[in-house]
């Protein structure tokens, strides 16, 4: 390969980097590339949702558990990894929802959550940084503050006068939304299992969907081909053990009908300072040698 390009996907909590383009970093790092997951908070307050870790000894220590956890998932994938250190928010429910637990990473100003990540990005050099949109994928208040911080770091990591103290500037390339949740994806599976007479386990997903959720689908720009990635993919989301059952939906469609149907994951391209031609199959289309260093 003539060129080493570097990647940097920013995530609110360890287990959503396996979840979300997990295939498309094991394949550029299988390429050759340098690949980093920036996790925001420790995840400390998210739920148990494998029974077979619903146990005293991990709940008494679950913000230790979810480190090991995003260390085994790191090493599967082959990225780097680094913590921001802010504090899971969790995740209101009821109505009216309860207010927001103090000093949690949704209520932390910008100007104290933005500046580390400008010295992330101003250290590892990313060409390209991968995030959510501003729905954060779903509306979890970590991750809409995940999107939030992303992009005001994308913006500022480039000027030298804006936080100095973090570092020499870095200007990333191009900034894209990961989209791997549409409508269109499901309903491509769905018929797909049912047409093989298989059980799908999205019918009640789809028959829910409110019609004002609309769908994400047309605004994909890039489709990363990245099938034979599906089972790093699938190995890193089961090193996140208390938050992943392996009789999930998750591992539910055969992987043979996965790689033939939806074979790519989809990404939006947002922000771009080179030329680059749309639809995109490479998420470092455009970028050239002279942008490797």
């Amino acid at each position: 390969m003539a060129e080493t390009l570097r990647l940097m996907a920013v995530h609110a909590h360890p287990d959503d980097e396996s979840s979300k383009g997990a295939a498309t970093m094991a394949k550029y790092v299988a390429d050759g590339h340098e690949v980093m997951v920036v996790t925001c908070t420790g995840g400390e307050r998210g739920d148990i949702l494998n029974p077979a870790m619903d146990r005293p000894e991990i709940t008494a220590d679950i913000s230790s558990v979810r480190r090991q956890e995003m260390a085994r998932a790191a090493e599967i994938l082959g990225v780097q990894h680094r913590w921001l250190g802010f504090v899971d928010s969790g995740l209101p429910e009821g109505d009216p929802l309860p207010p927001l637990p103090a000093g949690c990473f949704a209520l932390v100003p910008l100007e104290e959550s933005v500046p580390p990540l400008v010295r992330a990005i101003r250290e590892f050099k990313p060409h390209v940084i991968v995030t959510y949109d501003e729905n954060g994928g779903y509306p979890h208040p970590d991750h809409i503050r995940c999107h939030e911080v992303s992009v005001a770091a994308f913006d500022a990591a480039g000027d030298p006068d804006l936080h100095p103290e973090q570092g020499e500037p870095w200007t990333p390339l191009k900034l894209y939304y990961s989209h791997g949740f549409s409508r269109t994806r499901l309903v491509a599976m769905h018929e797909a299992l049912l047409a093989r007479g298989l059980e799908s386990p999205y019918g009640e997903w789809l028959e829910n969907w409110k019609p004002e959720r609309g769908d994400i689908s047309h605004r994909v720009t890039s489709r990363v081909e990245c099938a034979e990635h599906f089972e790093t993919r699938d190995a890193a989301l089961l090193a996140h053990a208390t938050q992943i059952d392996p009789k999930s939906r998750w591992f539910a469609v055969p992987l043979d009908v996965q790689r033939e149907v939806w074979p790519y994951e989809e990404y939006e391209l947002v922000r771009s300072l080179v030329d680059s031609t749309l639809p995109e199959d490479d998420l470092f289309s455009g970028i050239s040698a002279k942008a490797a260093v």
